[in-house]
């Protein structure tokens, strides 16, 4: 549907957030730098599919974090992880991703571009889940599992505080 004030065809804030949802239409409004055009998809934003960029799919819902999780079944002491064993591309990848997290906050802050934020939560998620694709997390190898465990984690708590600082909730399962 075309909106335009002039015709007298819109549609209110509130109800577009009824509609999808609080932060599905904040993280489609960040997700636009403020000097581009507004194209709001309500359908894309309810739907409920890997073509959604609300769907940032969270990395706790990756299996092994799941069993491994504190709290349940704990086989690995992740903590001691020798992070220097990560040599894969998309292990590499994913740590330069996560390492650039407070460059970013510096320049969507200086600059007052949001928009970064939901560019960042996005190429995160990818990412992760290149990474997650590409390595098995959970091997014979303990040394390796416990680097792998160890990424993971620190994956895990940069996405949710993204979604924070753009207002949002992180979901823990989807």
């Amino acid at each position: 549907m075309r909106i335009s004030k002039r015709t007298g065809d819109l549609i209110t804030l509130e109800e577009v957030m009824n509609e999808v949802g609080v932060d599905a239409c904040r993280f489609l409004l960040l997700a636009r730098s403020a000097s581009s055009q507004m194209d709001f998809d309500m359908e894309l934003a309810k739907k409920q599919s890997q073509e959604n960029p609300v769907l940032l799919r969270p990395v706790c819902a990756c299996p092994d974090f799941q069993y491994h999780a504190p709290g349940r079944r704990e086989k690995y002491q992740f903590h001691d992880g020798d992070t220097g064993l990560l040599t894969a591309e998309s292990e590499l990848t994913l740590i330069r991703k996560l390492l650039n997290f407070p460059e970013l906050i510096e320049m969507a802050t200086i600059t007052m571009e949001p928009h970064h934020l939901a560019y960042y939560a996005q190429e995160l998620a990818n990412t992760f889940h290149a990474f997650y694709k590409d390595c098995r997390v959970v091997t014979d190898d303990e040394a390796m599992t416990k680097a792998r465990l160890k990424l993971v984690m620190a994956s895990k708590s940069s996405s949710p505080k993204t979604l924070h600082l753009m207002g949002m909730t992180a979901p823990e399962r989807m």
